[in-house]
């Protein structure tokens, strides 16, 4: 059975200029390369060290390098978008100085801890902010066409979404992130946290544990997240980034199983990271009297740079009016951040100690 797949995201009707708060690695290979696919106008960029700002102006011709902030703010057009890039800890201190009312998509985590989160969401109330966290992996290509399938009931009742993630990461380029004392959940299984909560809700509750590598100093770098739906339901995260024993063995997919048929996403990006190998979309729909057939549909784009559209461009048709939903919204997100708190939670408490029982052994 072959579908037309609608996959792409809707952009939107009005010119929105960007302002960009931030210069780092993932403004240059994400951000900016995604609007300029999508026709998107950058307007400006600022960076607490000006000759990164300007070497990324330069790049892709971003007409306003600002010296601050309150100075980006001040030069802005009055219906700018603001994208902010910078972390979490200078989320708060920078929010205060964006205009009352105005657009901004915030990049993700919403925060270093739950705490956090609630305060960046109080101050977006109290600004009455349309703020939303960059979990753009909602709309990654294969995310997207999954979504399509699934909204059609095309694969019948969804019973089964698995994440597993079996390759080496190479943290030492994020530098910022590598120290961070929670580092696999809240900087990377996150997305899938996410994802998994934009297409099942909220979990009724988690069970979660993520660990060490022996030989490495990092907080975190394997997990696995079981989400509690109730009894026919399975819904998991495996991670492990320590799996440096080439190729062959590695894994990155995203697997989606229902009553009438299956999907799987092979998310390249992940492979060989940061060079990334290409993404494979697989679907299967069982036709009565008909053997299962997987089909591969070829599509166009990945998770970077082509999902960074998605979550602007919502943000966009939400601020001018054509989408009456903002899917990332911090009043969302913070439901993705309670479950990741959990997780952390589950992972300090443990499970039920099996010398709590009396184990009777048959001689």
């Amino acid at each position: 059975m072959s579908i037309d797949i609608k996959y792409k995201p809707e952009l939107p009707q009005t010119k929105q200029p960007i302002v960009i708060i931030g210069a780092g690695g993932i403004v240059a290979d994400a951000h900016l390369p995604a609007y300029k696919i999508a026709g998107f106008e950058v307007h400006g960029i600022v960076n607490r060290t000006k000759e990164r700002a300007q070497k990324l102006a330069d790049a892709f011709g971003i007409p306003n390098v600002y010296n601050s902030v309150a100075e980006a703010v001040k030069l802005a057009p009055e219906n700018a978008v603001y994208d902010l890039t910078i972390m979490p800890e200078q989320y708060i201190e920078t929010l205060k100085q964006l205009p009352d009312g105005s657009a901004i998509l915030i990049q993700k985590p919403m925060g270093d801890d739950f705490e956090q989160a609630n305060e960046i969401l109080e101050l977006c109330r109290t600004k009455n902010l349309k703020a939303a966290i960059n979990f753009q992996l909602r709309f990654a290509p294969f995310v997207s066409a999954a979504k399509f399938l699934i909204d059609k009931g095309l694969i019948g009742e969804l019973y089964d979404m698995e994440v597993r993630v079996t390759i080496k990461t190479p943290w030492e380029i994020f530098p910022h992130v590598i120290i961070h004392p929670r580092l696999e959940i809240q900087y990377h299984s996150i997305h899938y946290v996410d994802l998994i909560r934009s297409f099942l809700g909220n979990p009724q509750s988690v069970l979660a544990k993520t660990l060490k590598h022996p030989g490495k100093n990092l907080s975190s770098s394997r997990s696995t997240i079981l989400f509690d739906y109730g009894d026919t339901m399975h819904a998991v995260i495996n991670t492990n980034h320590d799996h440096d024993f080439g190729p062959n063995h590695q894994e990155s997919y995203i697997k989606w199983e229902g009553t009438k048929g299956a999907i799987v996403a092979k998310i390249g990006l992940l492979m060989d990271y940061p060079h990334g190998v290409p993404d494979v979309f697989e679907y299967c729909i069982v036709e009565e009297g008909k053997s299962p057939e997987w089909q591969t549909v070829k599509l166009e784009g990945s998770w970077f740079p082509e999902a960074f559209i998605g979550t602007m461009a919502n943000l966009m048709r939400f601020n001018e009016g054509t989408d009456k939903v903002l899917h990332t919204s911090v009043e969302d997100v913070i439901q993705t951040m309670a479950v990741v708190e959990s997780a952390y939670q589950s992972s300090d408490i443990g499970g039920v100690k099996v010398s709590g029982f009396e184990l009777k052994v048959e001689s």
